[in-house]
């Protein structure tokens, strides 16, 4: 939900109707009063994180806030630092194993630490090296499912659609593991394809704790994305999600956009790297593909000529705009009740 698609006005709609409303946090500032030129980007990131987490709390004072932030970007312990000392809730932190999150986040023991897994063999290599490492367990799991998620994936494209790799394999290997190992002290949330309460059920049925919702979103009053970002999910058609190579070196489920069809053709797209936000990058490093922070921005100011636009398998079901309350209802099946 990166670039500024799940900002402060998102993550406190959510927060406020029940759910932990979480501010994506890499590059921010490009639509910042703070950045300007290039060399501005790592502390007008830092400034625009701050009053995003300022400006989520106050409008949702009691609330659960918290923020995503990628292991892949270079300014990782920068975004996580600045999330605990502004007070987040929680940090959830993929696109990478985040080996060091507790060492950031140690000073700030009552935020919850989140990694993103895509396997078993993940889950057990994190919570082993934080236990040994810092005498700390991760406060849950966020297990992606890359078959259904939106965004980088965190398999390899020929390993996509495998069962071996999905919710209802993985999730039960999870908890089981979590059960046996640690009585249970691990919960696990389920994020990718999440849409209604049946889905939720379902996941819950095999062994989930939670869910992570981002797409469903998208197409709300409240999400941060511009109003032309909201209507391509309305007006997208069956096949309209494809898998697209991102320059981060990962495949990533996006929408058929313009912009995503030159790619496909091998157009020259004409974006060059604008932030050197990314530990690997082959657009900065090899001078191939594109900027995906410029290519984020753009999609999220409304430019959907040039954007890209990230979404999980649901991005079809879209046909109108809501209110964040009003999915909480649908799924909670109770009227809303402001926190």
């Amino acid at each position: 939900m990166g670039v500024r698609v799940s900002a402060h006005n998102l993550a406190a709609a959510v927060a406020n109707a029940g759910g932990g409303g979480i501010i994506a946090t890499v590059a921010l500032s490009l639509a910042s009063k703070y950045y300007k030129k290039g060399r501005d980007y790592y502390k007008a990131n830092i400034k625009a994180l701050t009053d995003e987490i300022q400006w989520a709390r106050e409008k949702s004072p009691h609330g659960v806030i918290g923020t995503n932030c990628m292991v892949a970007i270079r300014d990782y312990e920068a975004m996580v630092r600045t999330s605990v000392e502004c007070g987040a809730d929680m940090i959830i932190s993929g696109a990478g194993l985040p080996l060091r999150l507790p060492e950031f986040a140690a000073d700030y023991p009552k935020t919850a630490l989140v990694p993103i897994i895509s396997s078993l063999r993940a889950g057990k290599l994190l919570a082993k090296r934080w236990l040994k490492t810092y005498q700390r367990l991760p406060d849950a799991f966020v297990f992606e499912d890359p078959n259904k998620a939106g965004g980088h994936l965190g398999v390899s494209r020929d390993q996509l659609y495998g069962a071996e790799h999905s919710s209802e394999v993985v999730v039960p290997q999870l908890a089981e593991w979590s059960q046996q190992e640690y009585g249970g002290d691990i919960p696990i949330i389920v994020a990718g394809g999440i849409w209604d309460r049946q889905d939720i059920d379902a996941m819950f049925a095999l062994g989930a704790k939670g869910v992570q919702m981002a797409s469903r979103f998208i197409c709300t009053y409240e999400c941060d994305a511009a109003d032309s970002f909201k209507q391509s999910f309305i007006d997208s058609k069956e096949g309209d999600v494809v898998i697209i190579d991102s320059p981060a070196g990962l495949p990533g489920r996006a929408l058929s956009t313009n912009f995503t069809n030159d790619l496909f053709r091998g157009e020259e797209v004409g974006m060059k790297c604008i932030a050197t936000c990314l530990e690997h990058c082959r657009c900065r490093d090899d001078k191939e593909t594109f900027c995906i922070a410029e290519a984020l921005h753009l999609a999220q100011q409304g430019d959907m000529q040039k954007g890209l636009v990230f979404t999980g398998t649901n991005a079809t079901r879209h046909d109108r705009i809501m209110h964040v309350h009003e999915i909480f209802e649908e799924i909670n099946g109770r009227p809303y009740v402001p926190a």
